[in-house]
């Protein structure tokens, strides 16, 4: 009864006995952390949204590339391949604390010189069939702390994943808005080339004329010939930006220009903007998970070092038959049974035992200021995105009235050159005003749209509910 007490009293024992720091949590590690954002606004809300943040911007193209790019692109099937090795080397670490077995079956000849009666040398021949089998006691917790590190490496990768998501999903929302500003740009110059086309021609005529000197047409026409050159690099651009938006969602060069051939205007952001608060944004984050799991990795790994110090005692078991001839496989009376504890200990190794626990500290320290830094930097690019936001806001704003004062300005000039009392040259530069006036205010728009973008990234938004965040392992 006594020893099967101590059998049953043996794992909490263990147990007890787990070597280096309980990890509770990065509290220690954490910055004092705002209660809210002090760049927000009334038009920044506390609710969190509820779907992906890009089909706020109610595009349809764009949704379907977020989908095609968040199924089909090989970096998150990289990060996907991560997780599957995490999680290998966490079954391997739970497999190593359990005995392995062995089956061995063999036959060996020797030849023994002077073992005889006579002097002669004496053969022997030797069969066995069996199992061995090794377990080592986890006696001071070094096994369940590297399956504790090996864990916290998994929901690492996993938090891993979700970061690239985020990046992922920033990219081509920035990318597509990208190219719809660029194909505004373009069509806005055609536009305006067509004009100076027309002054061209109308400022030949009057200089035919002899009413202005050749200067004038001249300088006329080196004013469009650089407005033709500057369009060469924007259509380089749209090619680019569909070429990437292609590789982005998985898909060749070209595969979708017929998508997003049809220009369209730069999607805008609504007019109310969920960020929630700080605490919540820390939790979010999934490069604040990542650098959290990094720092319970590390604080297992200290234990793993300080288990090394103590004794080690495995076991090695053998069951077999076997003897001198090949009948005694099967004699059960040639069963062999044998059991052999043993003990290793490294009691004087110089201070390496020390040395490996104090590197797994500094480990851990490093962790511990990583995760510091990665809480202070995702508060400046909260708190940075917020103010570029609002002030995006207030520059569409403005040039939106400045937009609608050139088309007045247009307006009132087509009126005076059909009253003609300015010439068809001078309502044409008005008009290419406006033209530059709607330019500004499309950059804008996209300008604040791609303001959004990195709002909703420095959040820690794009990767909810995109089939992210796998089963947490246990």
């Amino acid at each position: 009864m006594r020893y099967k007490s101590a059998l049953l009293f043996a794992p909490l024992l263990t147990a007890a006995c787990t070597a280096g720091p309980d990890y509770h949590g990065p509290v220690a590690a954490t910055p004092a952390t705002p209660p809210s954002f002090v760049r927000g606004d009334a038009s920044t809300g506390l609710l969190e949204a509820a779907q992906p943040w890009w089909t706020a911007l109610h595009d349809p193209i764009l949704d379907q590339l977020m989908n095609q790019a968040l199924s089909a692109n090989p970096r998150l099937d990289a990060a996907a391949a991560r997780i599957r090795q995490a999680r290998s080397s966490l079954r391997q670490r739970k497999a190593g604390g359990l005995p392995t077995i062995n089956g061995s079956a063999l036959y060996a000849k020797a030849r023994l010189p002077g073992q005889s009666e006579d002097g002669d040398a004496t053969t022997l021949d030797l069969y066995n069939l069996g199992f061995d089998a090794s377990w080592e006691l986890d006696l001071f917790g070094g096994h369940h702390r590297a399956v504790e590190a090996a864990r916290a490496d998994v929901e690492g990768s996993e938090a891993s994943l979700d970061v690239a998501r985020v990046s992922l999903s920033a990219e081509v929302a920035q990318s597509y808005v990208d190219l719809r500003d660029r194909q505004q740009r373009l069509a806005l110059g055609t536009q305006a080339l067509a004009l100076q086309d027309e002054e061209v021609a109308l400022t030949r005529q009057r200089f035919e004329r002899g009413t202005i000197a050749h200067g004038d047409l001249l300088q006329q026409e080196f004013d469009r010939d650089g407005a033709r050159a500057r369009l060469s690099p924007i259509r380089a651009e749209v090619d680019a930006l569909k070429d990437k938006l292609a590789i982005l969602t998985g898909a060749a060069p070209g595969t979708l220009d017929a998508l997003l051939d049809p220009p369209a205007l730069p999607p805008l952001p609504p007019a109310q903007v969920a960020v929630g608060d700080p605490a919540a944004l820390l939790q979010r984050r999934p490069d604040i998970r990542a650098a959290e799991r990094k720092l319970a990795a590390q604080t297992a790994r200290i234990g793993v070092a300080d288990a090394a110090r103590f004794p080690h005692i495995s076991f090695l078991g053998l069951i077999g038959l076997g003897g001198s001839s090949p009948e005694d496989l099967v004699d059960l009376d040639k069963f062999t049974v044998a059991a052999v504890p043993r003990i290793s200990w490294s009691f004087l190794d110089f201070g390496k035992a020390r040395a490996r626990i104090n590197a797994a500290e500094a480990q851990r320290d490093e962790a511990a200021a990583n995760y510091r830094a990665a809480v202070l930097t995702a508060l400046q690019d909260a708190e940075g995105a917020l103010s570029r936001f609002q002030r995006q806001r207030e520059s569409l704003a403005d040039l939106v009235r400045a937009e609608q004062q050139a088309k007045a300005a247009a307006e009132l000039a087509r009126q005076r050159s059909e009253a003609g009392t300015i010439s068809i040259i001078n309502y044409r530069i008005t008009q290419r005003q406006a033209l530059g006036a709607t330019q500004a205010k499309v950059e804008a728009m996209a300008a604040l749209t791609g303001s959004f973008i990195s709002l909703q990234k420095a959040l820690g938004l794009g990767w909810q509910g995109v089939g992210s965040a796998a089963p947490a392992v246990r």
